[in-house]
């Protein structure tokens, strides 16, 4: 059976090291003092699908549904800034890369998603709402969901 906590874990850790940003799983990131301060992202479960063989089988396949909500905001260290549109999308740019960007000359994934028991054959880009705050709020949100197809192993 593919866990799913196992994947979650998996995604967070990729696109932490691909962005060199916080990523909260499910939640604000924190901090051994609170909450961390933007920007950063979110990392959602939406929705998952099983087929093939029954749930509880261990050849079944599984498609689930993540969203990252990319969260902009000032940046640390300097007072009087504020998070822009432009540090929201190019967040946003930097987490489309880290999940779905290949390699030109080989197509092969840019950052392997490395899950125990379990092989990503799928990675695409289910939806991209876009910005969701008003720019004079300082602090924008970007929200894109990635389709992940995975078997297992």
């Amino acid at each position: 059976m593919i866990q799913k906590r196992l994947i979650t874990n998996a995604l967070a850790a990729l696109l932490g090291t691909a962005t060199a940003l916080p990523v909260g799983k499910g939640s604000i990131p924190r901090t051994a003092s609170g909450f961390k301060a933007p920007p950063y992202y979110v990392l959602q479960v939406v929705d998952v699908s099983v087929s093939g063989a029954p749930y509880a089988d261990e050849h079944e396949d599984m498609e689930t549904v993540y969203q990252v909500t990319s969260v902009s905001g000032p940046v640390p260290g300097q007072s009087g800034t504020y998070g822009t549109l432009e540090q929201a999308e190019g967040m946003a740019d930097k987490a489309r890369e880290a999940f779905i960007g290949r390699d030109p000359e080989s197509g092969l994934w840019l950052h392997a998603l490395d899950i125990a028991g379990a092989k990503c054959v799928c990675r695409e880009l289910e939806i991209e709402p876009g910005a969701t705050n008003d720019p004079a709020d300082g602090i924008i949100s970007y929200v894109q969901r990635f389709r992940f197809g995975l078997t297992a192993a």
